[in-house]
């Protein structure tokens, strides 16, 4: 731990805090406002380092503004804490890696930087209040993307199998649509005495695939009925949304946060999505090229969106056909659909924007 010259402190100055974050250690750095580096420790990530990292801080002068790395992983129970005892927060960036080669990397320094970063509002963003029903809706997504992707791989796993399977089974699994496949895979009857045997060990093993995915799609049920009465709880509006069912609306939820007001304009929602085109323009070229950034997932979601729209939508449907006779590919209608329905589901995450920006939008 390193620390100014007592005299320095005893003034009521003005300073920024910053941490990174680890799974057991938080390491805090304090600057003031003239960006002196006023000290550095490390604290414990259990309650009562909070506390004592908040009163740390603090013993330098007014606490202006905290930065934090990873408020939506290791530093979600720092970035509660703080929330909860009115210190301005801010989520930082990962440090410029030019910067970062330059001057090393170390847990102080990184919090050093964590804090000039907060001071001078470079590189951060508002964290998202992780106190809410937002909050809640997200675990059971992660629980449910988690049984969605295994179910997947189960029914990849039997297909595969069936592949490799001696004749006569594979001659009874193969053509079968999914639904009977599973059935029919539960159902067999595997001799535990021939285990040896590969066609026995292949109906062992398909028989377990299928009863895991069985389960996992009563998982899933279980966990959509949860999740579809919460996600109208928190914002009813958005559902009736077309093309916007409780997955994608969820999705979208969890993406702009329970504190949505932090979305300070459409614009910045589209950027999050990665939907926002780059500019890529220079001399006489002004073009703009793909956005691979943002919340994939945000992304994934506004694309189910536009499929739907595509197919089911009047309006969307004269779009695509009007953007196709000036030439565009599908691809590029599809990305500027993205952005337009980002622009429209904008202003219903955040329904306290003024009557005329909604005009505008329609």
């Amino acid at each position: 731990m390193t620390t100014i010259a007592p005299e320095i402190v005893l003034g009521q100055v003005q300073v920024a805090g910053g941490v990174d974050t680890h799974a057991d250690t938080h390491t805090a750095a304090v600057v003031d406002t003239a960006g002196r580096k006023l000290g550095d420790r490390q604290f414990d990530a259990t309650a009562a380092g909070y506390r004592q990292l908040l009163a740390w801080l603090r013993s330098f002068g007014t606490l202006l503004v905290v930065g934090i790395e990873g408020t939506g992983a290791y530093g979600a129970g720092l970035a509660r804490h703080l929330r909860l005892e009115g210190v301005a927060l801010l989520e930082i960036d990962r440090p410029d890696r030019k910067l970062r080669r330059l001057a090393g990397k170390s847990d102080p320094l990184d919090a050093e930087a964590a804090a000039r970063a907060a001071l001078a509002r470079a590189r951060t963003g508002t964290p998202k209040d992780r106190s809410g029903q937002v909050e809640a809706l997200r675990n059971l997504r992660v629980a449910r993307s988690s049984a969605v992707a295994q179910r997947a791989d189960c029914q990849r796993q039997i297909k595969s199998l069936i592949v490799t399977a001696v004749e006569p089974l594979r001659a009874q699994l193969r053509g079968l649509k999914s639904a009977r496949l599973i059935d029919t895979c539960a159902g067999l009857r595997p001799d535990p005495a021939r285990i040896g045997e590969p066609e026995q060990a292949a109906k062992t093993a398909l028989r377990t695939l299928a009863r895991r995915h069985t389960a996992l799609t009563e998982e899933i049920d279980e966990l959509d009925k949860l999740i579809g009465p919460l996600v109208t709880a928190i914002n009813p509006d958005l559902m009736t949304q077309t093309g916007v069912g409780a997955d994608v609306a969820g999705q979208l939820l969890v993406t702009a946060g329970q504190n949505a007001d932090r979305l300070h304009s459409e614009p910045a929602f589209a950027m999050l999505c990665g939907v926002a085109p780059i500019p890529a323009s220079s001399g006489k070229t002004h073009r703009h090229r793909l956005n691979r950034g943002g919340d994939r997932q945000a992304n994934a979601a506004l694309y189910r969106v536009v499929l739907c729209r595509m197919r089911w939508d009047p309006r969307t449907r004269a779009y695509v056909e009007r953007r196709t006779k000036e030439g565009l590919s599908k691809k590029d209608i599809i990305r500027c659909l993205k952005r337009m329905i980002a622009r429209e589901l904008y202003y219903v995450l955040r329904p306290t924007q003024p009557a005329e920006n909604l005009a505008s939008a329609a």
